[in-house]
């Protein structure tokens, strides 16, 4: 557990508020360059927030708005992940994607969204005929055609950025988790921040809070320079059969207010529909209906009717930090030491590596220095599982096949699960068809005295 203690305020180079995926790469890339980093979260652990419900595709970028920051963002951290993916030994599904129009309208669409990706650097997609999209995928209905981008790829929505904090670790990062900011001032060229667990004295701050990102501006700042308009998405997960009836991300032709109803297997093996676009009040919670959930379900078969009958895993919804512009948000003070990285959506996943490299040419940081770079635990069905080896302890979650021995090694180490959701998304414990009806029982006793918050058999593993 980290320290709660409340002495002395320790000094860093800089602050980073949210250990969302953005705060996460953000994090490490200041760390790399030299400077002593604290990374403070305010929920129990990393991803706890909009960045624990993806669809967990890799973007190249070329749907973005031509000349934007995004695109930018995009472009830089689609190549970046490409390139460490290995060192880490993360998973990279070679999918490909493509848009599939349903209608002539949507069709009618398909060149100017052609040109605006080869005017986006993406210039490896093609036009596909209806039999060309049929020949792919024989088990979509009928379409008017589809656009392919070949780059697109779906990975671990997890690991990466549970990996980049724990390289930044062995590189001096300090991490501190249960840890909101509730207040502070920018006093004598250096940032005073009080925190739930003691004050922290930092040179620069830099605001990636996600959700909260207006109102960490607006409490440390006196206003905030925009204004976080909450965007549920629900998504229905398939059981692991459905992944067999497609190959490739099937993307709707986009509107502009969503991407729409996107089709895409799961790194973990699943088959994935989704998301809505539900803008709500709360910022703290996102749940699922049964109305939304079963649109969803229709929506997926008319795509792809193999999937009429097939049993769903499981339902989830996560919230997107959608502001009142269609833009990352960005505000550089540079006389107070801060940096806003907010209103980032859809693709901050793919966003968070560039968006690292921009701010640290914003805060005029140097170089990345080396980097020790540990594998991370192989959760991908495409890579050789831990159920597999020898000397694993026996399998605790059935469904997910997970070990006794990833159970522990989650529960231990620098950064260890500190809530039933942090072990899931270090194991699958409980992502599986049962939900964890058969395996609480056996990780609440693994557990015992070991998370913020005790298991109980049949507790929900959101």
């Amino acid at each position: 557990m980290e320290r709660m203690d409340r002495g002395p305020a320790e000094r860093f180079d800089a602050a980073v508020i949210g250990a969302g995926a953005v705060g996460c790469a953000v994090a490490r890339r200041l760390t790399l360059a030299g400077l002593r980093v604290v990374l403070l979260e305010r929920g129990a652990d990393i991803l706890s927030g909009a960045s624990r419900a993806n669809s967990a595709i890799l973007h190249t970028g070329f749907d973005a708005p031509p000349g934007s920051l995004e695109l930018a963002c995009v472009r830089a951290g689609h190549r970046e992940y490409r390139r460490i993916a290995g060192r880490f030994g993360l998973p990279l599904l070679e999918t490909g994607a493509m848009v599939v129009a349903w209608t002539e309208a949507e069709a009618a669409r398909l060149p100017a969204l052609a040109e605006t990706a080869r005017a986006n650097g993406v210039t490896d997609v093609a036009p596909l005929s209806p039999a060309a999209v049929a020949r792919r995928e024989p088990g979509l209905a009928p379409t008017r055609g589809a656009l392919l981008v070949p780059g697109e790829a779906v990975i671990d929505p997890w690991s990466p950025f549970l990996a980049f904090v724990l390289s930044a670790m062995r590189a001096g990062l300090a991490v501190r988790r249960g840890c909101a900011v509730t207040g502070g001032a920018f006093e004598g060229g250096v940032w005073r921040l009080e925190t739930e667990q003691g004050p922290v004295r930092a040179a620069r701050v830099v605001n990636c809070a996600g959700l909260h990102g207006d109102r960490m501006e607006a409490l440390l700042l006196g206003r905030a320079s925009f204004e976080i308009r909450p965007r549920k998405g629900q998504f229905v997960v398939y059981d692991k059969p459905a992944a067999g009836l497609l190959r490739t991300i099937v993307l709707p032709v986009p509107s502009e207010r969503t991407k729409g109803v996107v089709l895409t297997r799961t790194a973990f093996g699943n088959l994935l529909v989704g998301p809505t676009a539900e803008e709500q009040e709360g910022r703290d919670g996102a749940g699922v209906t049964r109305e939304a959930l079963s649109e969803l379900m229709r929506a997926g078969e008319r795509m792809l009717p193999g999937l009429a009958g097939m049993p769903v895993n499981a339902a989830y919804a996560g919230l997107r930090p959608a502001t009142e512009e269609k833009a990352y948000r960005i505000r550089h003070e540079p006389e107070r030491g801060w940096l806003t990285l907010g209103g980032i959506r859809s693709t901050g996943m793919t966003g968070a590596l560039g968006l690292a490299a921009h701010a640290a040419a914003l805060l005029g940081v140097g170089a990345e220095g080396a980097e020790d770079a540990l594998p991370m635990p192989v959760l991908a069905e495409a890579g050789e599982r831990d159920w597999r080896r020898p000397g694993n302890g026996g399998i605790v979650c059935h469904c997910e096949m997970a070990t006794l021995r990833e159970v522990e090694a989650a529960l231990g180490g620098p950064l260890p699960a500190r809530d039933l959701a942090g072990l899931k998304r270090r194991t699958r414990c409980t992502m599986g068809r049962c939900q964890g009806f058969n395996c609480l029982g056996r990780l609440a006793e693994i557990t015992a005295g070991r998370l913020a918050h005790p298991l109980v058999a049949g507790a929900e593993a959101a």
